[in-house]
């Protein structure tokens, strides 16, 4: 059932930093709804990624995505655009996360829905390739009951991100939420031998997960009007999102 939303973009002080945007969308119909983060794409809060959170919202729950960025600079509220010098520029922001400070914002955010949006009940996440890997950070540091990924990078290597200064995959015994993972098949970030190193870190640590490869995809294939838009994987991907969310995040 799709629900009529009502939406807002917000300001969260978290311990005394500068005020992290977020952007809250939930069902207009007043009740309790379950919470779930959204975790943005490289290129931050971006309209793209508003729009998915109302499609979560639209599912019957608090959907809240925040500018992670928020501790690098004022101006990355509203996202980038796509280009070779704001990915540049990105990777230098995402260097400066810490892991302290991500699991800080995102217990920030789910606090707040929680005092002032009415979310109740168990919570979940949902990520996109940098935001696939925050997911996964999120899911071995909250108290998540699912956890929707799609094509998270740096998970089985040290390095990049928040696999610093360890692999992120060597905290899977931490997770105690359901995971679905979705992997393209042609992803140039990650290639077979990866996905299957997070297949068997999930299975040795005993996380309850699925790994979905889409034939012939690429990276990023979920959003429309991109070239490399899937619209097979991503309808069919988005009905396993469905299904996951209202089986392990009931309406309270």
């Amino acid at each position: 059932m799709s629900r009529e939303i009502s939406t807002q973009e917000i300001e969260i002080v978290v311990h005394g930093t500068a005020p992290m945007t977020a952007f809250v969308a939930r069902p207009a119909e007043p009740g309790a709804y379950p919470p779930v983060l959204v975790c943005a794409e490289l290129w931050g809060l971006t309209g793209e990624v508003r729009d998915v959170a109302r499609q979560v919202a639209a599912l019957g729950h608090v959907a809240i995505a925040p500018d992670l960025y928020h501790r690098l600079g004022a101006d990355t509220a509203h996202g980038m655009a796509e280009s070779d010098a704001n990915r540049e520029r990105a990777f230098g922001l995402l260097a400066r996360l810490t892991r302290d400070g991500v699991e800080a914002d995102l217990r920030a955010c789910l606090a707040h829905v929680r005092e002032h949006e009415d979310a109740t009940g168990k919570a979940g996440v949902l990520g996109f390739s940098l935001g696939g890997h925050v997911a996964f950070f999120a899911a071995t540091r909250l108290d998540l009951a699912a956890a929707a990924i799609y094509y998270p990078g740096w998970l089985p290597f040290a390095g990049t991100a928040l696999s610093r200064p360890d692999p992120l995959l060597d905290a899977a015994g931490e997770i105690g939420a359901r995971v679905v993972m979705f992997f393209a098949e042609l992803d140039h970030v990650i290639d077979a031998e990866q996905r299957e190193q997070i297949a068997a870190g999930l299975t040795a640590a005993g996380v309850r997960h699925e790994e979905v490869v889409y034939p012939g995809a690429r990276h990023a294939f979920f959003f429309p009007g991109r070239e490399p838009y899937d619209k097979a994987a991503a309808e069919d991907s988005w009905s396993r999102v469905r299904a996951l969310f209202a089986a392990e995040l009931p309406p309270a």
